[in-house]
């Protein structure tokens, strides 16, 4: 992604992909063992209670017999990238330079493929560490069209899956996204206004959520994620990329009449309608 040998600076290379330049240079430090197997847990019980806030988690793992503060859970919430899903009123404020668009499925019948796609991050444990996964969805087919995994939450890595997914399909109509800072960046929001795609973004903490994309997560981490240890980012990348080959072809659907998402994507028929 960065290229060092390149005659752009790192400054400027670090600029266009809508990274910090420190983010190039930075080593993550070490998480502790006792940080790791919290985190894992607190992704369990967020998958299985998304409306749970970091009281309610540090009273969960209490319950448990994991004492930890409600301040700690919060500093480990952030790093893995989650927050309670609940309905309130969209108040959060965009970083700085960064633009909010508004949500604009509300109300709205997909009913096609190329319709309308939707993106995510998620936090993927592993045995010592964890890594990020994206994904560009395709909303009507639930299909993978695209990921990546990364170290970091920088805009980076969603950018590149976002071009790979332009590359072999072409571009939807409407792109959904929460607002995430790597969504907001100019770098992620510039590939779609390129485009002429219409950007629309979920508010923060949203209860409607990317529902079909938290579907996605929970199947890659009931069906893979925990069900393994990757000993390395290298392994993770792998065996992730296999269960997402396995997802598209070979998984049915209830809600696409038992077909497997490339089926759906690539011969579509009449179904359902997604809204």
């Amino acid at each position: 992604m960065i290229d060092r040998e390149h005659d752009l600076s790192i400054s400027r290379q670090a600029k266009a992909l809508g990274v910090s330049r420190g983010s190039v240079y930075y080593k993550p430090r070490p998480v502790s063992p006792e940080d790791l197997s919290l985190m894992r847990r607190i992704d369990e019980l967020h998958l299985e209670r998304p409306f749970a806030g970091a009281r309610m988690l540090r009273d969960f793992l209490a319950r448990e017999g994991v004492e930890v503060g409600r301040r700690h859970v919060v500093t480990l919430m952030k790093r893995m990238g989650i927050e309670a899903i609940y309905r309130r009123r969209n108040t959060s404020k965009p970083a700085p330079g960064h633009k909010i668009y508004p949500y604009l499925l509300r109300g709205v019948k997909v009913e096609r493929p190329n319709h309308v796609w939707a993106c995510d991050i998620t936090y993927i444990p592993m045995a010592r560490g964890f890594v990020y996964l994206v994904a560009i969805v395709d909303w009507f087919t639930r299909r993978v069209l695209s990921h990546r995994v990364s170290i970091s939450m920088e805009a980076g890595f969603c950018v590149e899956a976002l071009e790979e997914a332009f590359g072999k399909y072409g571009k939807p109509e409407i792109f959904n996204t929460d607002q995430g800072s790597q969504f907001t960046s100019e770098a992620f929001t510039g590939a779609l206004l390129d485009r002429k795609i219409a950007i629309s973004m979920d508010g923060k903490g949203a209860w409607r959520d990317n529902v079909f994309v938290e579907r996605l997560w929970r199947s890659v981490k009931y069906e893979e994620v925990y069900l393994k240890a990757y000993d390395t980012v290298a392994q993770a990348r792998s065996s992730l990329g296999q269960y997402l080959d396995f997802y598209n072809r070979l998984r049915p659907h209830s809600s696409l009449d038992r077909r497997t998402p490339d089926e759906a994507y690539f011969h579509p028929m009449p179904l359902a309608a997604a809204a």
